[in-house]
């Protein structure tokens, strides 16, 4: 849920804060107010496009941030590296990011010189990251991003939580993912006899060749850095002996000179006090010297020339060279390549000793497993269609009630592609599922993407929340356009379903018509004013008499007539149960 949204000079907003509650939240104003902008700041903050243009005139940065509060999970939260995170917990675990109260702060800036970033809590993130990780926070429909009902891949988890059976779908992913790991395993051994000996026997010498070598991580580099010492010991046996003959070896070396420049100070210093700190420095320089000399000294008295031990360097880079040639990608790879392959060789060998054997069991494994996963398989889908049979007359029966009579809603059930159970099954079954829709009698079926008007899009979408409240995991839903085309009862019945959907989620909607604001539990006005010749959209929350005002003007354009607020107290009563 968001609680709080702080945007600063972002498009026409200078510079607003807003605390945000639970249930059904309105943003209503006059056209052209800038109703849309608000949404425009969140849409960044959520990820959405960073544009040099959303900055407002006049300044070098635009920026919002963000307080969401996440309902604790039921369980504790853990995924495995190979999963991907189905909630903004797992994302979070993943990610190593925590959470203090069950908040997370995200933060997004954008400055003229085109340069963005984005936060998550402290941690800086990729604008991908932060889209990921917000779309298990909020959605938004209407014109803007963060559809998930707008991507195909989307639809069937949708579907599985309407028949209740995500934990089996869970199972069969798993299931699924060992029969791929066996076939690979068998296919391993499908390989003629000749060739498994052949490569058997190759693996077994690289074991035994690397093994011997008795390589260490990072060994390589230590000796190219040692070799490199002892090739260049001329030079660098005259450079230090340069320097300590610049430090110390004379009257005129800088120690015995700066020794000078102490004493000199020291007497300076008993005659005015005002340079003991200089007189400090240099002490501590003379002091800081001298010892660098010292070290310096020390290091040349080691310096020894030992041609057996180059020798024995260049032996040794020689041997590991050599095992990079054969088993990295290239001489110059890392040696882990040439460790990480005596890993994978040890594995096939021990995968292998046990020849043909081991490939009739896997061979049974698979069909056991095949056998399995198919009946699985059609268990899911019989469950699916069920569903999916309920859900096409759900959805036919509100997008009724919201203008759209004659709409036809369908779930779209196509068996994949295949005649083996390989092709047939994929990760999650063996069905195609996709929502299509009918927007008027005798029109064909098509795809959710093609509905053309935002207004339309959003009442399926409104549809289809009101339907999947129960298993949608995203706890805040914002409806743009919602009131596109249609009035009367029609906009009754959408500002009845924004109040029953708000039971258990976070609802805004951008409004213009007063009888969906009425069903609101919140109001907020978008206003424009003009100041100095720069315009501005504030944004507040209104309640009580303002409230009843801004109903009165979306009635009838004129908030002070006696008729117009009469009328307004009245619906706010009614349906709002309160303002």
């Amino acid at each position: 849920m968001l609680e709080e949204l702080t945007i600063k000079d972002f498009a026409l907003i200078e510079s607003d804060y807003l605390e945000f509650k639970r249930g059904f939240t309105v943003l209503s104003g006059e056209t052209g107010a800038g109703k849309s902008i608000l949404i425009g700041a969140l849409s960044f903050l959520l990820g959405g496009k960073a544009e040099v243009t959303q900055i407002r005139n006049g300044k070098n940065e635009a920026s919002v941030s963000g307080v969401f509060f996440l309902q604790p999970p039921s369980a504790p939260v853990s995924i495995k590296e190979d999963e991907e995170p189905s909630n903004a917990y797992e994302w979070l675990y993943f990610h190593g990011i925590t959470l203090e109260n069950n908040r997370v702060l995200l933060r997004r800036f954008i400055r003229d010189s085109g340069k963005s970033g984005a936060w998550i809590n402290d941690t800086p993130v990729t604008r991908t990251d932060l889209a990921q990780f917000s779309s298990f926070l909020v959605d938004i429909h209407g014109q803007h991003e963060h559809q998930s009902l707008m991507k195909v891949s989307e639809h069937r988890k949708f579907l599985d939580g309407r028949a209740g059976i995500l934990s089996e779908v869970d199972e069969f992913k798993k299931r699924y993912a060992l029969l791929v790991f066996k076939r690979n395993q068998f296919n391993e051994y499908s390989m003629s006899e000749s060739e498994r000996l052949r490569k058997l026997d190759m693996m077994t010498f690289a074991v035994q060749e690397i093994s011997e070598a008795n390589i260490k991580p990072n060994e390589d580099k230590i000796l190219e850095d040692e070799e490199g010492r002892l090739l260049s010991f001329e030079k660098i046996y005259s450079e230090v002996e340069q320097i300590n003959e610049m430090l110390s070896s004379s009257e005129m070396s800088i120690v015995p000179l700066l020794k000078k420049v102490r004493r000199e100070s020291s007497v300076v210093v008993e005659m005015d006090k005002s340079v003991s700190a200089l007189d400090e420095r240099i002490e501590s320089a003379f002091y800081e010297l001298s010892d660098i000399s010292d070290e310096f000294l020390s290091y040349k008295n080691k310096l020894v020339f030992d041609p057996s031990r180059l020798s024995e360097v260049q032996e040794r880079l020689s041997v590991i060279n050599n095992l990079k040639k054969k088993y990295a990608s290239s001489v110059n790879a890392p040696l882990s390549e040439v460790i990480d392959f005596l890993s994978s060789a040890k594995q096939y060998v021990e995968e292998n000793s046990d020849g043909n054997n081991k490939r009739d069991v896997l061979a049974t494994e698979i069909r056991q497993l095949e056998h399995e996963i198919l009946q699985r398989a059609n268990i899911l889908s019989e469950k699916r269609k069920a569903a999916a049979i309920k859900l096409n007359v759900e959805v036919d029966q509100i997008l009724s009630k919201l203008g759209m009579n004659g709409t036809h809603f369908e779930v779209s059930i196509t068996e994949k592609n295949g005649s083996e159970v390989e092709q047939i099954c994929g990760p999650y079954g063996k069905d195609n599922i996709e929502f299509l829709i009918s927007a008027n009698p005798g029109n064909p079926l098509l795809p959710l993407a093609k509905i053309a008007s935002g207004g339309e899009l959003s009442r399926v979408m409104l549809a289809l929340k009101t339907i999947f409240a129960q298993s949608d995991s995203v706890d805040t839903l914002i409806f743009d356009e919602i009131d596109t085309g249609i009035g009367g009862e029609v906009a009754v019945a959408v500002g009845s379903h924004m109040k029953s959907l708000a039971k258990n989620r976070q609802i805004f909607c951008i409004t213009h018509l007063a009888s969906i604001a009425v069903y609101a539990d919140n109001q907020i006005k978008i206003e424009k004013a003009v100041s100095g010749g720069i315009t501005s959209s504030n944004v507040h929350e209104v309640c009580g008499n303002e409230r009843i005002q801004e109903i009165a003007r979306m009635l009838s354009g004129d908030s002070d007539t006696e008729q117009s607020l009469i009328h307004a107290r009245s619906m706010l009563e009614k349906f709002s149960g309160g303002f």
